[in-house]
C-alpha cells in the first residue's frame, strides 16, 4: 500500500463518526456482506458513511492491509477499526453494537 493511499484511507476514516468501506453504495450495495452492513447500521438509526471500494483498486486492496482485515465490509467507530459483517451481526445480536454507538456518542439520523 502507498503512504498516499494509507493517507486517504486514514484521512477519511477520522472525518467520520461511523464509517463502512463497503462494495457499492448504502442505496445499492453490491454483495450480500455489505447488504447486511448498511441494513444493521440503519436499523441502529446511526449517521454514518460509506466509501465504495469498487471504485478505486487502490482502496480496495488498501484498506485490508489498513486495518490488517482481509475481507470487506470494514466498519470504523471513531477512528477504531470494529470488524466486518460477521463481527458486526455478532455485536448487533448481542446489543454490543448499539452499546458501541452509545457509548462513542455516535450521532442519530434526524426523525
Amino acid at each position: 500500500m502507498t503512504d498516499d493511499v494509507q493517507a486517504r484511507i486514514a484521512e477519511t476514516v477520522n472525518a467520520n463518526e461511523v464509517l463502512l468501506f463497503m462494495k457499492g453504495s448504502p442505496l445499492f450495495p453490491q454483495c450480500g456482506f455489505s447488504s447486511r452492513a448498511v441494513a444493521i447500521l440503519d436499523h441502529l438509526g446511526v449517521e454514518y458513511g460509506s466509501v465504495d471500494v469498487l471504485q478505486d483498486q487502490g482502496i480496495r486492496q488498501g484498506i485490508k492491509a489498513f486495518s490488517d482485515w482481509p475481507t470487506i465490509p470494514q466498519l470504523y467507530v471513531k477512528g477504531e477499526f470494529v470488524g466486518g459483517s460477521d463481527i458486526m451481526m455478532e455485536m448487533y445480536e448481542s446489543g454490543e453494537l448499539a452499546e458501541l454507538m452509545k457509548t462513542a456518542g455516535v450521532t442519530s439520523k434526524a426523525a
